[in-house]
């Protein structure tokens, strides 16, 4: 196998997380899930499948994957949501990279690709993210942002990138996406309170519309159905209730009214 690590961090994933585990074991000895707190037998899954199953209390999106980076035996990483699956190409052009000796970057961007219920692969059209997932430990690590889901390089790190797509499977269903959107503008309102930022009358009337033509059009949910059209409206009312929510803490604190009912320190999907 190659000498690399797979992390996963993870939180009632029952249900999607031994296919994506069943599809990347063949790339790694060492397979470390962080779990936060499963109810529903998540770490059972995972176990049964050769993975290192490690409790660690929910810190935020970048904390929990830097502290899944320290658990790993090797400096390669490579890190997969529990929600995601390597289909067979991309794994093998992962242990492709490593046959002849250490790869020729120190740092690897991957194609990832949302696919909707009812879908089996990415939709021609489908949006993809490009983000640094394959890498040596000695030369990124996550940002610590509660937040911000990215690896910051270090300077001069020379940087490829891979053919294959990883396949996103993000939603169960629309309610449960809406409660993941809920659950993450509350922590992205703290994280615009943490840098002082401010949200101004005009883009907080822009923001829905704004967002979803962004969503229906740039990233071409349009080409998606019905679906395509549900999923750029929720995507767009997130966008909105996180400049809300911001604007809303402002106001309370301009009042002197103490801030309740917020979700701070919950991970989306928590409830």
């Amino acid at each position: 196998m190659p000498p690399l690590s797979i992390f996963i961090i993870a939180q009632n994933e029952y249900d999607r997380i031994g296919h994506t585990i069943a599809a990347a074991r063949s790339l790694s000895d060492d397979i470390v899930v962080v779990d936060s707190g499963s109810t529903d037998g998540t770490q059972g899954v995972a176990e049964a499948l050769g993975a290192r199953v490690i409790f660690n209390p929910w810190p935020g999106y970048g904390q929990q994957k830097r502290f899944a980076e320290e658990q790993c035996r090797h400096d390669w990483l490579l890190n997969l949501d529990a929600d995601e699956v390597l289909p067979a190409d991309l794994v093998a052009e992962i242990a492709t990279l490593f046959q002849a000796g250490a790869p020729a970057a120190d740092a690897y961007k991957m194609r990832i690709a949302e696919i909707f219920p009812g879908e089996k692969a990415p939709h021609r059209f489908a949006y993809t993210l490009s983000p640094v997932r394959l890498y040596r430990k000695s030369k990124g690590r996550y940002s610590p942002s509660p937040v911000h889901d990215r690896v910051d390089l270090s300077p001069g790190t020379k940087v490829g990138k891979l053919k294959g797509t990883i396949h996103h499977f993000s939603v169960r269903s629309l309610g449960e996406q809406m409660d993941k959107l809920n659950a993450y503008s509350d922590a992205q309102a703290d994280d615009l309170d943490a840098r002082g930022a401010t949200v101004s009358a005009f883009r907080l009337v822009a923001e829905f519309p704004a967002n979803f033509f962004k969503a229906y059009i740039g990233r071409r949910h349009a080409l998606r159905g019905l679906y395509g059209f549900m999923t750029a409206m929720n995507y767009a009312f997130y966008r909105y209730l996180r400049a809300a929510k911001h604007w809303e803490r402002r106001l309370r604190r301009d009042a002197g009214i103490t801030p309740a009912g917020d979700s701070i320190g919950k991970r989306p999907g928590d409830g």
